[in-house]
């Protein structure tokens, strides 16, 4: 993959990555369930007596799969919870035991809901068999299904930092015990691979929050810093960069125009063709923050 296609795929992911994301897990997850699926069927038409039908091992794993992608966003939220870190490792064991019995438990309720709705159409009746035994059985399935999404989460998160090139603030001081501002770093080391760039903070347009990073786009790419975006702009605001909406601040130098709506709410058109909103909540800031000292 050259330069430039790598390089539009990771603008095109970043654009939505939920949906990306969502779209990529629900492929794995069909193809695995139709290949479980499948391999039940077949071990079943072995036997002579075999009354089970075609559409239950179909039902079994889709109702699975279906519910494990319905708690992913949960499963996501907790994980940027507690993620994986060397310290306090007796709060991240109980904060993920307690997950894994929670997914389960969900998963598992899900699950027999939907096949339950399945059977009962079909006019049969779903047998999921004595509770304690059977989810003991499902649990040990799901708590290593949770572990294993754990780790795959944080390390494809990682390669992904390193692939797209995760940024790192440079020439930037600690706000001291005084009224002294905080200087604003002359410029982002960005780590991709195993090549270091540097980005000027003059040539970021924009910075968009992002879950526990603030994107920081330039020139048609994007980099992402580990970093609130209040903290960020605490940084930045002396470089003219402005909030302008709860996850959206703009640096003053790449504005093109600004439009107003009847809402108070408006658009903030850049230099680059890019289209930003302007919230009626950080309108007055915004535009003071524009006024000549």
């Amino acid at each position: 993959m050259t330069n430039d296609k790598a390089k539009s795929v990771f603008q095109q992911f970043d654009q939505r990555p939920l949906l990306y994301s969502y779209l990529l897990l629900a492929i794995y997850f069909f193809i695995n369930a139709a290949i479980n699926a499948s391999s039940v069927w077949m071990e079943h038409s072995r036997s002579a007596d075999n009354q089970l039908q075609l559409w239950e091992p179909i039902v079994w794993e889709y109702s699975s799969a279906i519910s494990t992608l319905l708690l992913f966003p949960l499963l996501f939220w907790w994980f940027n919870r507690f993620p994986l870190q060397l310290s306090d490792l007796r709060r991240q064991l109980l904060a993920h035991l307690l997950g894994s019995l929670l997914f389960s438990m969900l998963h598992v309720g899900l699950m027999v809901a939907m096949r339950e709705l399945v059977y009962h159409w079909q006019g049969g009746n779903y047998n999921f068999g004595p509770i304690l035994r059977e989810f003991f059985y499902e649990y040990r399935k799901d708590a290593w299904g949770y572990l294993s999404f754990l780790v795959g989460y944080r390390l494809l998160l990682f390669f992904y930092s390193r692939l797209k090139g995760e940024a790192y603030q440079l020439d930037s001081e600690e706000e001291s015990s005084g009224a002294q501002p905080i200087k604003a770093p002359e410029h982002f080391l960005v780590k991709k691979l195993d090549k270091e760039f540097l980005i000027r903070t003059d040539d970021i347009e924009w910075l968009e929050a992002s879950g526990n990073y603030v994107n920081l786009h330039s020139k048609g790419r994007i980099y992402p810093l580990r970093a609130t975006l209040s903290n960020t702009l605490l940084q930045l605001s002396s470089k003219g960069f402005s909030r302008i909406h709860r996850s959206l601040a703009v640096n003053h130098n790449a504005i093109d125009n600004i439009s107003y709506d009847s809402s108070g709410d408006g658009d903030i058109l850049l230099k680059n063709g890019k289209q930003l909103a302007l919230s009626r909540r950080y309108k007055e800031a915004f535009r003071a923050a524009l006024q000549p000292d």
